[in-house]
């Protein structure tokens, strides 16, 4: 008999071949019933200690669907020999009957050993992922899907009712899903698909109870993920599929499947058409599409807030910091706002949105930096701001959607050289980023962490850090929002210190005024909103960040 984690699988020298009995003490009143077990390969009687209902699973055949039962119940009695013939078959019975309750499974002392007791809102979470075939669990960032969704597969899979799952993520996490993969479901094997065609063609065939893949990778392969029917596909982080016709979004909607899962903290990114995309994959069903979304929403979606239902985690305080430009900054940007402007006048009511946009993305760059001698305003402050921090032993995280020498994340590190900071960024592999995180949290020496926002704005655990700094602004505040909370999540016993830098009188302050006035847009739809330059900013708006107009 396969080895069962709450069942030991050898008969004590007292008890006939083939009896079963618990690893743990039985609950008073348990008795030892000596029944004949009819296996569905064989007819090999065997023995069974019966423990009361609420106590043990005692399974490790396939788990029959409940119709099975009504096929075994056609009115005749097994026979004492317990004939391979008969169909009646007493371990069907028995596993209805005799199956444990969720609560004690996800109780602790249950019957399942987890690594940390599940918060009340997180076994509610559980539940209805166990319970339903299609969840949008959509809780603010910091809470913990990633250890809901895991529990609910590891009951699934432990009841056989789940033998395959498909866990699609951004790449930057895959190395965090493997490790809670191995702590939350330690009797799952996983497979992770990586490394050239060849190599992720067998990955794609390996026997392993949850295949994990990135966006992009599905894409490539997604010819081979359609060759068998999931029984749940998890989209992690699935603001990914916000485009509804986009390669990834395509790619994961097609899959064959029986549960859908999405994982996202700001389901609504750019526009209400985000979320509609997301529903597209999680109920497919083509007769809500036309429905109201928020309707639509509140079938499916389970939303909990921080400060609902963890009220103990301390406060997020939050500050912006607007600066005057040093002289040098302000002589380089004015120039290239003026040259800019004058350009973009030339092309008339024909201005081409994309030439906006590479104004606007010059003019952030200065903000940032002069790229002739490297005068920064921001950096300035934040220099000094960190020395006084780093005078109590206070660790901080500094995002920047840069990553180059001259304007983002080499070159702060550069500037801030004293006090030992670690670069992440996309150009790393998977393995670089997972050594840069471990040494930031091991080594308090490193005081700082610069993280390039697009990188390593999602899945990471920095609870080390209670200082948070945006260095740069990105168009999308829901993108910082989860860059802040990084460090803002469960496991923080600090208040987190969130400051985001702006220069007077430049791009960054319109383009604050502007998200601020979408956020308010957005938040009637769902908590988090956000904007993406092609997209969410109109022309009008877009003009009005470059200057063109008030």
């Amino acid at each position: 008999m396969p080895a069962i984690p709450w069942l030991g699988a050898a008969p004590r020298a007292s008890e006939p071949a083939g009896f079963v009995a618990a690893e743990w003490p039985a609950a008073a009143g348990a008795v030892a019933v000596p029944v004949g077990l009819r296996a569905s390969a064989s007819s090999r009687p065997a023995g069974l200690r019966l423990l009361p209902a609420a106590s043990v699973w005692l399974w490790e055949g396939p788990r029959e669907r409940p119709e099975h039962l009504g096929e075994a119940d056609d009115g005749r009695a097994a026979s004492p020999g317990g004939s391979p013939d008969d169909r009646f078959d007493l371990r069907a019975r028995l596993r209805f009957v005799l199956q444990p309750p969720l609560g004690l499974c996800l109780s602790p002392g249950g019957v399942l050993e987890w690594p940390h007791e599940l918060m009340p809102y997180q076994v509610q979470g559980v539940r209805l992922l166990f319970e339903r075939d299609r969840l949008l669990l959509a809780d603010e960032m910091g809470l913990g899907k990633t250890v809901q969704a895991l529990a609910a597969l590891r009951l699934l899979a432990l009841r056989q009712e789940v033998t395959s799952c498909l866990i699609v993520a951004p790449a930057s996490v895959l190395s965090q899903w493997r490790d809670r993969f191995a702590e939350w479901a330690p009797e799952l094997r996983l497979a992770v698909v990586r490394g050239t065609p060849a190599e992720r063609e067998g990955w794609w065939r390996a026997p392993a109870h949850a295949h994990l893949v990135g966006y992009e990778t599905l894409r490539a392969d997604a010819a081979l993920a359609r060759n068998r029917t999931w029984d749940v596909v998890v989209a992690d982080e699935a603001q990914r599929i916000k485009t509804a016709d986009a390669g990834v979004a395509t790619a994961i909607k097609s899959l064959p499947r029986g549960r859908a899962w999405a994982l996202t903290g700001t389901p609504l990114e750019n526009r209400p058409a985000d979320v509609a995309a997301i529903l597209e994959f999680v109920d497919p069903d083509d007769s809500k599409a036309g429905g109201a979304l928020r309707e639509r929403l509140a079938g499916v979606q389970l939303r909990r807030r921080k400060a609902e239902v963890l009220p103990e985690l301390p406060p997020k305080i939050e500050t912006e910091l607007v600066l005057p430009m040093s002289a040098e900054q302000r002589r380089a940007y004015d120039r290239a706002e003026r040259e800019g402007l004058v350009h973009l006048r030339a092309e008339g009511k024909a201005v081409r949105v994309t030439s906006v946009l590479e104004l606007i993305l010059r003019l952030r760059q200065l903000c940032n930096f002069d790229p002739t001698t490297g005068a920064s305003a921001k950096l300035a402050d934040l220099a000094d701001r960190l020395a006084v921090l780093g005078e109590t032993g206070e660790r901080s995280l500094v995002f920047t959607q840069f990553t180059d020498d001259t304007y983002g994340a080499q070159a702060l590190a550069r500037g801030l050289h004293a006090h030992r900071p670690l670069v992440l960024t996309g150009a790393m592999t998977l393995d670089e980023r997972a050594r840069v995180v471990e040494r930031f949290r091991s080594d308090a020496g490193h005081a700082v962490l610069i993280l390039s926002l697009r990188a390593a704005g999602v899945g990471l655990d920095l609870q080390a850090a209670s200082y948070v700094f945006h260095y740069d602004r990105w168009w999308n505040p829901a993108v910082e929002d989860q860059a802040t909370d990084r460090s803002h999540r469960i496991g923080q016993v600090r208040p987190v210190h969130v400051y985001t830098y702006a220069l007077e009188d430049t791009v960054e302050g319109r383009t604050a005024e502007v998200l601020r006035e979408k956020r308010l847009l957005f938040d009637e739809v769902v908590e988090g909103a956000g904007m993406h330059p092609e997209g969410a900013f109109t022309r009008e708006e877009l003009l009005r960040v470059a200057g063109l107009r008030a």
